[in-house]
């Protein structure tokens, strides 16, 4: 999750490219995230936030200007009334056109539409102010308020509006003190009133300044925590589906029973060929290694056949085609993941540089019953004859070969190199005919049968 240290924001990045990296805000007063994808991605976020605030106070100065053009009139002279409804008229235009420009879906990727729009209007109220100040003076009015346009309103929306963009807002304070200083300076002849008008430009254009460092920088934190939870919450989704179907998440959070019926499906059991005596042979860490690489490569080949793992238990991997993944004609799916996985024992000797590794296969076709039992460490699990039975062939499969049952042959479409069936004796099931191929080359007997292990 994204964590402060020192002066540095830390936060993993959050879309598809962004797992195990962090983007680093960096500290300082310009400060930005160190991806410029996750750049991209906050000011688009905060402006789409900052709509309804701009569309308001776009609104709010069109009313303004309208009550400016309609109150001029009446104590103004013609000559300047026209100029004032001029201009007053193109600042109309102005603060609308920007309020119809932020409904384009485009406007949160351009920030120069608002940096634009708020110096236009900067400008036109300059030389509004300078016609209704010269105005007073002329009438002699001793006025201790504000009686012009207070520019320091739009200076404030700007600071907010840019906010995360302080070089662009430091750029519109340099351009609206130059438009300001064009316009005082040619006709300001007192240096005390100009003074005073230069403090309270500049004192108040610094306090924006601070304010805009403020808002952005607050609202990039804000950002990156809220990017780091949602990476830890996608995370932690991951996590729950991997060991969970997504049907059955969603069940569970309705606070119902997971329990479903499959009457179509076949088990795939897959086991280490004599794991005990191994286990003797070789240390406690290589050990690990050889079951980690056996159960990677079984991981890789269901994914690619379409076949979901159930679990693994000890040196054996339960894996079943036909339940919560869809996989077609789910024999043909089994067999083909068995054959796939067994393929692989070359693979799993050059890795772990162990040359006795063997695997043997057992599939049966029929109906099971999964769901989800007990509220820790929940798994989703299967229950049944079908599971039972294709545990039971696997002991009668050949050495790196595939032992099948009738209904998962009958079921299959490519039967041809399985041979003719052997009637086996299967513990608590009887006797049944078993269809075996031996895939690999280690350790078969010649007629087909399992060698001692």
């Amino acid at each position: 999750m994204a964590g402060r240290r020192g002066n540095t924001v830390e936060q993993p990045e959050a879309a598809a490219p962004r797992d195990g990296e962090q983007d680093i805000l960096r500290p300082g007063v310009f400060s930005r995230f160190a991806d410029p994808a996750t750049e991209a991605r906050y000011h688009e976020k905060a402006r789409a936030l900052r709509l309804p605030f701009v569309r308001l106070y776009g609104s709010i100065f069109m009313l303004v200007a309208l009550a400016y053009t309609i109150v001029n009139p009446l104590f103004v002279e013609p000559s300047e009334s026209a100029q004032l409804a001029l201009l007053l008229g193109v600042t109309l235009l102005v603060a609308g056109g920007y309020v119809l420009a932020t409904f384009w879906d485009g406007y949160v990727r351009h920030a120069m539409i608002d940096f634009v729009a708020l110096l236009l209007l900067s400008l036109l109220i300059g030389p509004i102010n300078f016609i209704l100040a010269d105005h007073l003076i002329s009438i002699e009015e001793s006025l201790h308020a504000v009686g012009v346009i207070d520019s320091l309103v739009l200076t404030a929306f700007a600071a907010v509006t840019l906010a995360g963009r302080p070089r662009l807002f430091f750029a519109w304070l340099a351009a609206d003190m130059l438009a300001w200083l064009g316009t005082v300076l040619p006709d300001q002849d007192h240096h005390a009133a100009l003074a005073y008008a230069a403090l309270s430009f500049f004192s108040g254009a610094a306090i924006m300044f601070a304010i805009n460092l403020a808002v952005g920088r607050t609202s990039r934190a804000a950002f990156a925590l809220a990017e780091g939870l949602d990476v830890e919450r996608r995370r932690n989704e991951d996590l729950v589906h991997n060991m969970l179907p997504r049907a059955a998440v969603e069940r569970i959070r309705d606070g119902r029973v997971v329990a479903d019926s499959y009457a179509d499906a076949s088990v795939i059991f897959i086991d280490m060929v004599g794991f005990s005596a191994l286990a003797r042979r070789i240390s406690p860490g290589h050990l690990v290694e050889l079951l980690n690489a056996f159960f990677n490569l079984a991981d890789r080949c269901a994914a690619q056949c379409g076949v979901e793992k159930v679990k693994t238990v000890g040196d054996s991997y339960l894996a079943i085609a036909g339940g919560n993944v869809a996989s077609g004609n789910s024999a043909d799916a089994a067999i083909a993941f068995a054959r796939a996985v067994l393929a692989g024992v070359a693979e799993l000797r050059c890795v772990t540089g162990v040359e006795q590794v063997a695997l043997r296969a057992g599939i049966h076709s029929g109906p099971v019953v999964g769901g989800v039992i007990g509220e820790t460490r929940m798994a989703y699990d299967y229950w049944g004859d079908t599971v039972n039975i294709a545990a039971r062939l696997e002991a009668t499969a050949p050495i790196d070969g595939i032992a099948i049952s009738e209904s998962t042959w009958l079921r299959a479409r490519e039967r041809a190199a399985f041979g003719e069936p052997e009637t086996l004796a299967l513990k608590g099931v009887g006797e049944v005919p078993v269809y075996r191929v031996a895939v690999g080359t280690s350790g078969e007997s010649g007629d087909g049968k399992p060698m001692a292990a």
